[in-house]
């Protein structure tokens, strides 16, 4: 692990997006609370945030710290193609950056949607996680162009 003692703590956010593509039959299952396993969106919110608070148990070198907060919000989507949008906001202040913690959120939160539509949509596609900003620490602000 990288060594932040000599960082100061300083306020920082991160926030990161991904979808779950998947079939107009599923999105339409969710919007009707038809999904046998529950209410996905609420089940996927869940997910993301304990992904967050759990990253360093999955990603070996990343620092345990200490989250202020943590975000989750989910939207059904029907353009381009039918898809479950996830975005996942997470702050802290601390001597390292949340980016990590808020990519797994998202992860977290779209393979939770996954397992929950699996019997009605076996060709969903897990896409396009990434890092949408980032603000505090020595590198200041970042978005996405």
């Amino acid at each position: 692990m990288i060594d932040v003692g000599q960082k100061p703590a300083t306020a920082r956010i991160a926030v990161a997006r991904g979808r779950v593509r998947c079939s107009k039959a599923a999105l339409g299952a969710i919007r009707k609370g038809q999904v046998e396993k529950g209410d996905v969106l609420a089940a996927a919110r869940l997910a993301g945030i304990l992904g967050a608070k759990h990253t360093p148990d999955i990603v070996p070198l990343c620092h345990p710290i200490g989250l202020a907060g943590v975000e989750v919000e989910i939207e059904l989507v029907q353009r381009p193609h039918p898809a479950v949008e996830i975005k996942a906001r997470v702050r802290t202040v601390e001597r390292t950056g949340v980016e990590m913690e808020a990519l797994t959120a998202v992860c977290a939160a779209a393979l939770c949607v996954y397992d929950m539509l699996k019997s009605r949509d076996r060709g969903m596609v897990i896409e396009e996680v990434s890092l949408w900003e980032k603000t505090g620490g020595r590198s200041g602000t970042w978005k996405r162009g």
